[in-house]
């Protein structure tokens, strides 16, 4: 892993929720476009609370593509559940702050709409 964004998502899918948050910036803002609706706030705590709430799934961010240009960092990826369900895919977008943590972080969600083509990320996730 080179990148905190790949970091993040291997820290939060092991669901160990308070060394995935430790990345973030104490006052991180995030924004989550959901397709419930958009998930505003800020702060590392309640980042926590978010993380904390979810349904107890055994969920995975299956990273297929990864960038960076300077002090941003991208992802796209699958969301499965269970192994082998895959419930929909992402793209995430990270501002890394001088000290390396997270402070800015946007993603979003669907849940039928995939830029790769469905069969090649079906592909990839296997790998």
């Amino acid at each position: 892993m080179s990148y905190v964004i790949e970091k993040y998502y291997a820290t939060l899918d092991t669901g160990r929720l308070q060394d995935a948050t430790a990345l973030l910036a104490e006052d991180v803002e995030f924004a989550m476009v959901l397709p419930a609706g958009v998930n505003r706030d800020r702060g590392r705590a309640a980042m926590f609370a978010y993380l904390s709430g979810r349904p107890a799934v055994d969920r995975k961010h299956v990273l297929l593509r990864v960038a960076a240009e300077g002090d941003m960092q991208f992802a796209y990826g699958a969301v499965t559940e269970n192994g082998s369900v895959t419930t929909g895919w992402f793209v995430a977008a990270m501002h890394v702050d001088a000290d390396g943590r997270i402070d800015r972080y946007q993603v979003s969600f669907s849940a039928d709409f995939a830029l790769l083509p469905v069969q090649s990320s079906r592909e990839e996730a296997r790998r």
